[in-house]
């Protein structure tokens, strides 16, 4: 879904800002989920967003996208914003490529889907209708619906929660090879802490409203989980998620 943008300020500290957000609040029934939370996300830069369940994560993209408008603060973002939800949200009775350019206002709708379809391997499912897609397959049309419209923030909400491992993997890899062709900013909100690390150049943890900890990947892809430097990096998210591995004292 399109995000309705906001005019970004000032750069943020690690270049140009695709996203800025100062002093967000936001409350439900009384309890404060985001509380004065800043954060700048630069264009170009992988972000991962980790949390435990109810501390905000998709709240806060939710925020971003413009989706919701209910809050303190200040949030400005880029000027073409999408997102893709761990539900694909294809429509039924559209075949995949009406369903990708769905609302996209361009004078050919059926070359650029096709085009986009092409990228995330879906060119000969152009014409199938949504339902008879597996799982990793209405993701990569989901994808592909966000970027025909060459966003500059692209917001991935848990995209690969329901996928088997396998077909997760594979859209891991479709995922970073896309982000490296087109270079949005890409805020991954997940609950894997070695998801993030595998695919994220900087991991976030949000914590009692706000940013706990951000911490730069630094390691060159691709990364591997036996990599001394990622299990490194992997106790410490864990800790500051309040989970001890297994194994350790």
């Amino acid at each position: 879904m399109a995000a309705r943008p906001g005019a970004v300020g000032a750069a943020g500290a690690r270049g140009p800002a695709a996203a800025r957000v100062r002093g967000l609040t936001k409350e439900f029934t009384g309890r404060r989920v985001l509380d004065g939370l800043d954060l700048d996300l630069a264009d170009g830069q992988f972000t991962a967003l980790l949390g435990r369940s109810g501390s905000g994560k998709s709240t806060l993209l939710r925020v971003l996208a413009g989706l919701d408008r209910d809050f303190g603060g200040e949030s400005a973002t880029a000027d073409t914003v999408m997102v893709a939800f761990q539900e694909p949200r294809l429509l039924p009775w559209k075949r995949v490529w009406a369903n990708t350019v769905l609302g996209l206002d361009t004078p050919s709708p059926r070359a650029d889907a096709l085009a986009a379809l092409g990228e995330v391997g879906l060119a000969g499912h152009a014409d199938a209708w949504p339902l008879t897609l597996s799982g990793g397959e209405a993701q990569r049309a989901s994808l592909a619906r966000a970027l025909v419209r060459r966003p500059r923030l692209l917001l991935l909400d848990e995209p690969f929660g329901a996928l088997d491992a396998l077909t997760r993997t594979t859209m891991h890899d479709l995922v970073l090879r896309l982000w490296d062709r087109h270079r949005p900013a890409i805020l991954l909100v997940t609950h894997d802490v070695d998801e993030a690390l595998l695919l994220a150049d900087r991991v976030l943890v949000l914590t009692d409203g706000r940013i706990a900890r951000d911490v730069p990947v630094g390691l060159d892809r691709p990364r591997h989980r036996e990599d001394p430097r990622v299990a490194r990096l992997r106790t410490g998210l864990l800790a500051e998620l309040g989970v001890t591995p297994m194994g350790a004292p």
